[in-house]
């Protein structure tokens, strides 16, 4: 809780106290009579009045300030011109001498306004919470290599590329760049959601936002801050509310319009009725009660407060919503399509068979041999698997398409069915797909190696789920067909392409846009490096695994820090959250409001039902909008 909401929350109480003690006085000994005559009221009324001002001061301050510039009707005029109306009423009813009232009607509606208030702000700060733990991964100094080699403590936005920086154990990174000297272990939870550390070196690119665990390390600074990782995603943070959603834009029209028009209505029901009645008081009592319960605070307030709150909760979850438009129109996303490498696959390839399994060792022992000068993923993940020694009397040749021929004590192929048909050598194909390795040894075929990139373990959670609740999911890959179909079965995607170059993504997705009905809205989910045009074509842009990528940050509309698809499941689960609340306080609002509008102006509602129809309504509804921080189901 803030100093502010602490000093607040101590007023409101004081206040509220306060006038407890002075309504059960008031009910019990009647105020007005201990002085007595006609100017008896005046005591009752310097005490509610001081409460008045106590709670109230805050809400005539704006009031005012609103009409010097122009801003004249909002909740803070429909507050005041209600309240001090029912002082007014008061008067006018001492001075003709009948029973006094609306001086304890006025002081509740600003005191349970005011409470509206309170949790409305203590709301925002919950939320906000959950976005500043998130945007505490900035570094506050950098510790800057000068000229004379030694280091200097300046701001991140002082560094330069090209120069150089220390981090110390226990420090943040502050920029993005690559480690020049040095070891160290990276906490990069805050970024990735990884919670092991991660081993880096010199030559490794590290970004900023990650926290260096073990042992100094100098950093090559190759990104200034305003293009670093973190600079990139707390903008994208600061700035989710510029983008209004639907719901958000109607309600501030709604209540452009709105709250004039109830004025005059009011205005009407208190000058009509009296003419053909001839009794002005009830009339006006009735207005003020119509001008309480009229104001618009639960829509204006809660409706946003929802948005701003699904957006912390998914914040807290490692979900970066860039606005509460995207949020919306994700929670209405039914067809979802997916590249492959890098989302629903690992991106690394990994040995998966090896044959003939009886002499896997040797099979493994001539390809180490063939690949040893080769830093291709094929080669990295034969290495991975492999640890027989490396016999470096062989004279490597690299046949372009086909694969290699390593010359030396033996002659050794390692590569594509191409190159064993050039050499005449018999071999026997695998059923599965992936990328075939053959090997052959003095022209007799050794065996075979099945590498594939490895299928993400969260991708069939989050395929199956999508599956249920939306109408289509579709992969887009550059693969060739037979792993695309295999990865596509495996994984329960309902329709794949395959073979594509980035701009035959892009054409894709413009088909399945134009061949969408009117209401579909379709999700592209990508790595983000090289997904940018596809993700800015998209209705909505995912790029997950993605930080440190410039162009996923710019490109997406959501990013998913934790290069992990159950975050999918999670945006799904809040989004859905988010505007079921946000509809469920239109409706409710709108309902008991337009019920007790009625009620008022028939005069069957006196002034506390109409506190209810304003604050107590905001009230609910803000509780209502509380729950979307709490645990997604």
């Amino acid at each position: 809780m803030s100093r502010k909401q602490k000093k607040n929350l101590i007023r409101i109480i004081f206040s509220l106290v306060l006038f407890i003690i002075l309504f059960i006085v008031d009910k019990s000994i009647s105020l007005d009579k201990l002085i007595g005559g006609n100017f008896g009221f005046l005591l009752p009324l310097s005490l509610y009045l001081v409460i008045y001002l106590l709670i109230g001061y805050d809400v005539l301050r704006k009031a005012f300030l609103n009409i010097i510039h122009g801003h004249i009707f909002d909740e803070n005029f429909l507050m005041c011109l209600a309240t001090l109306g029912a002082f007014g009423l008061g008067i006018f009813k001492a001075i003709q001498k009948e029973e006094i009232e609306g001086f304890d009607e006025a002081c509740a509606v600003l005191i349970f306004y005011q409470v509206g208030e309170w949790f409305q702000s203590y709301a925002v700060g919950k939320s906000r919470k959950s976005i500043t733990s998130l945007m505490d991964i900035r570094a506050d100094y950098a510790n800057l290599k000068n000229e004379d080699g030694k280091y200097i403590i300046v701001d991140p936005t002082e560094v330069n590329v090209d120069d150089v920086i220390m981090v110390k154990p226990g420090e943040k990174v502050p920029l993005d760049g690559i480690v020049v000297s040095g070891s160290s272990t990276l906490d990069t939870k805050a970024l990735t959601g990884e919670s092991l550390p991660r081993e880096i070196y010199s030559g490794c690119e590290i970004i900023s936002g990650t926290i260096n665990l073990s042992s100094p390390i100098e950093i090559k600074v190759t990104k200034v801050f305003y293009d670093s990782t973190v600079s990139k995603i707390l903008d994208l943070v600061e700035n989710a509310s510029n983008h209004k959603a639907k719901s958000e834009n109607f309600i501030s029209k709604f209540a452009k319009y709105y709250t004039p028009i109830v004025v005059i209505i009011a205005v009407m029901l208190a000058i009509i009725p009296s003419i053909i009645t001839k009794d002005f008081t009830t009339w006006l009592y009735r207005a003020l009660s119509f001008l309480v319960v009229s104001c618009p605070c639960a829509l204006v307030i809660s409706i946003p407060l929802s948005f701003f709150a699904g957006i912390g909760c998914a914040s807290k979850h490692g979900i970066l919503v860039k606005g509460s438009a995207y949020l919306e129109r994700f929670n209405k996303s039914n067809i979802f399509v997916f590249d492959k490498t890098g989302t629903l696959t690992k991106g690394n390839f990994a040995v998966v068979e090896v044959f003939p399994k009886e002499n896997e060792s040797e099979v493994l022992r001539l390809a180490l041999i063939a690949e040893k000068n080769s830093n291709h993923p094929i080669a990295n993940s034969i290495r991975e698997i492999c640890n027989a020694e490396i016999d470096n009397n062989y004279t490597i040749t690299e046949i372009a398409g086909k694969g290699i021929k390593a010359c030396g004590n033996t002659t050794i192929l390692c590569g594509n069915e191409k190159l064993m048909n050039d050499y005449n050598i018999e071999i026997i194909k695998p059923s599965s797909n992936g990328t075939i390795i053959y090997i052959a040894e003095d022209s007799i075929f050794k065996g075979y190696i099945v590498i594939e990139d490895e299928i993400k373990d969260e991708a069939y959670e989050a395929v199956s789920y999508l599956n249920n609740i939306c109408k289509n999911t579709i992969m887009l890959t550059g693969d060739n067909p037979q792993i695309a179909n295999e990865v596509a079965k495996k994984i329960g995607i309902t329709e794949y392409k395959a073979s594509l170059l980035p701009q035959n993504k892009v054409y894709e997705i413009q088909k399945l846009l134009n061949s969408k009905d009117k209401n579909d809205v379709l999700c592209f989910v990508g790595d983000g490096v090289n997904d940018a045009p596809v993700l800015m074509e998209s209705d909505i842009g995912i790029s997950m695994g993605s930080i440190g990528s410039d162009a996923a940050i710019e490109a997406s509309d959501i990013v998913l820090m934790y290069d992990d698809l159950k975050s999918l499941i999670n945006a799904k689960k809040i989004a859905k959250k988010t505007m079921s609340i946000v509809y469920q306080n239109i409706y409710f609002a709108i309902i008991i409001k337009v019920l007790i509008l009625i009620l008022s102006s028939l005069g069957l509602a006196n002034m506390w039902i109409a506190v209810f129809g304003d604050v107590g309504v905001a009230f609910l509804c803000i509780l209502n909008a509380i729950r979307v921080n709490t645990k997604i189901k």
